[in-house]
């Protein structure tokens, strides 16, 4: 088993920036592909960026790319997201997520979930 907890949070202005990170327990993740998903009120929950295990390979959504940069350290155990340029539109829960298989944009393969943490822009 995977434990995820997301942590950072918080509310910040448009055009701000914020760190997300994800610490894993339970097993290494370096073999893991990692996820960020969000989800916004009254939305599906949907993909954001992913980083396969070694963290070579790097996958983005178009709405964030250019402003979200995904990276992690293995030694650490943990995935962070780099959020730049953040607009009221960011504002969402946003999940960490972990597979086995490649990075994917479904959240099908993922088999392990966190709790979330909150996001808000303000414009």
């Amino acid at each position: 088993q995977v434990q995820l907890v997301e942590s950072g949070g918080g509310l910040v202005q448009a055009g701000g920036s914020l760190s997300l990170s994800c610490a894993a327990s339970g097993r290494t993740i370096s073999s893991y592909t990692m996820g960020w998903f969000r989800q916004a009120p009254g939305k599906e929950r949907e993909f954001v960026a992913a980083i396969s295990g070694s963290g070579s390979g790097t996958n983005y959504d178009y709405s964030v790319k250019g402003r979200f940069t995904i990276s992690r350290d293995n030694a650490k155990n943990t995935v962070y997201l780099q959020m730049n340029s953040l607009k009221p539109e960011d504002t969402a829960v946003y999940y960490c997520a972990a597979t086995l298989g490649t990075y994917s944009s479904s959240r099908t393969p993922y088999n392990y979930w966190g709790q979330g943490t909150q996001v808000t822009v303000s414009s």
